[in-house]
């Protein structure tokens, strides 16, 4: 029994084996790298689609490298759209957030040592791609000191570099309809990326990036606007007095606010914003001011103890972000993602430290990009989740009305509810055909995060080219 037992086992590691093999011929006779496809992540559940991850060296002499993740749409990649998403910070990593918390296709599980399916993927829609940008980010890494102290122009110049070496290592994708999408201070990264890519368009003889739209969620913009709106968010929610708000529109001058070194702030504004942020206190959430707040030393105890640690606050895991760094420090989770190549010294962390960024480019004032990318007929949707208090609606929905009205815009669709599910998903404006502003009920600074359903229709709809529905009747997003 032994015996036949054993020859059966050859067997079938013999069948394996020609399978992974034949499996490799195929992924490389389509043009895709064999050597960054993921067989499968520690606990994953199983999936019909593919995915890939690994490096793409963008400065071979410094040793400057990028590390992606990209997952295949669920059906028909081949027919679907490529769409890049970025995080912010600046200095947080897209795999850890947008892939793994937000809009791709796995969360990690309540324990920490797998995954769970997440069916509100936006690879529903779309073939997704995340890079963590720039250097210093998560497993992205140098051998250059120097270029850890980077800024606005460096990072969007080395996206460019790694978008078309990207390309290189999946040529089946170059044709495809391409979206740029990001969150936060992917408000600067994205659209100095579309910059980028539309000043090498105009310069090549050959490929050209065929940029489809551009989608921001809580995107920052312009920090005069977007500063103040988080003061007003907090009175607006009754999360501060009127005493200290009025205290706050009095002594305080926002214009030209640089978040390194505020240098019109008087020592009256700094007071009430320090009584400001006191009100609301550390145990608030300020990202989504409705959900409540982890504890991570009783998450890292049980994670250890290899209990179950998820925290259900509104439907969703609070503790998500501290289990997603315990399975991303695993060993054998790096292995299959092809990542730490190098051997870091340090963990993975969502939002680095190594970064030494130019925050004086925080200051700059996007709105002029978003209006050179609209001029070249390129549809941007802003969205902002209306429970985010860091980059609120009210500064977003202002920066935008200012852009359509330099482009000398009509509103096309008036300002009112989108329905999804026959729920108000939100509500929205449409500028000259060009221009979407929307909001989404009851969601987070991470949209997809706290309303995986509203925000999978919403970003369905930007990459069909649809309008949000204005009715309850059922939709073909729904």
């Amino acid at each position: 029994m032994r015996l036949f037992g054993g020859m059966e086992r050859g067997r079938r590691t013999l069948r394996a084996a020609w399978g992974c093999f034949f499996i490799a011929l195929w992924v490389a006779t389509q043009g895709f790298p064999v050597e960054d496809l993921v067989g499968r992540l520690p606990g994953q559940p199983t999936v019909d689609f593919r995915q890939f991850a690994g490096y793409v060296d963008v400065d071979v002499d410094a040793g400057r490298s990028l590390f992606y993740y990209f997952a295949e749409a669920e059906q028909d990649p081949h027919l679907l759209p490529l769409t890049l998403w970025l995080n912010g910070g600046p200095g947080c990593s897209s795999v850890g957030g947008g892939a793994f918390t937000e809009l791709g296709p796995f969360y990690p599980r309540g324990d920490g040592r797998g995954l769970r399916r997440n069916s509100m993927s936006w690879n529903k829609a779309s073939n997704l791609l995340f890079v963590e940008s720039p250097v210093g980010v998560g497993w992205s890494y140098s051998n250059t000191t120097s270029d850890y102290t980077c800024g606005d122009d460096s990072t969007a110049r080395d996206m460019l570099t790694f978008m078309l070496k990207w390309y290189d290592k999946f040529p089946a994708f170059r044709d495809s309809s391409f979206f740029l999408t990001g969150e936060s201070y992917a408000g600067h990264y994205i659209p100095q990326l579309a910059e980028a890519m539309l000043d090498y368009n105009i310069h090549s003889k050959g490929f050209k990036f065929n940029i489809m739209g551009v989608a921001l969620g809580n995107p920052l913009l312009n920090l005069d606007r977007d500063v103040p709106a988080t003061y007003e968010f907090f009175w607006s929610h009754g999360m501060i007095s009127d005493e200290v708000w009025f205290a706050i529109n009095r002594d305080c001058d926002f214009d030209d606010y640089v978040l390194a070194t505020p240098h019109n702030v008087t020592k009256s504004c700094i007071q009430a914003i320090a009584d400001a942020n006191g009100i609301v206190s550390e145990y608030i959430n300020t990202y989504d001011v409705l959900l409540d707040v982890c504890y991570p030393s009783i998450v890292q105890q049980e994670l250890r103890l290899k209990k179950l640690a998820t925290k259900i606050s509104m439907g969703v895991d609070v503790c998500m972000t501290q289990e997603r760094r315990f399975y991303f420090n695993l060993p054998e989770v790096q292995k299959a993602l092809h990542a730490n190549r190098t051997n870091l010294l340090h963990q993975w962390f969502m939002c680095s430290d190594l970064v030494d960024y130019n925050y004086n480019d925080t200051n700059i004032n996007m709105l002029p990009a978003l209006k050179r990318i609209i001029q070249n007929h390129i549809p941007i949707w802003i969205f902002s989740g209306d429970e985010d208090s860091v980059v609120p609606l009210m500064g977003s929905r202002t920066l935008v009305r200012e852009l359509a009205h330099d482009l000398q815009f009509k509103i096309t669709v008036p300002y009112g509810a989108w329905f999804h599910k026959g729920q108000v998903g939100g509500w929205a404006i449409e500028y000259g055909n060009m221009l979407t502003y929307a909001t989404v009920r009851g969601a987070a600074h991470m949209v997809p995060y706290a309303q995986p359903s509203r925000a999978l229709h919403l970003f369905s709809s930007f990459v069909r080219g649809r309008r949000l529905p204005n009715s309850t009747r059922p939709s073909i997003d729904d």
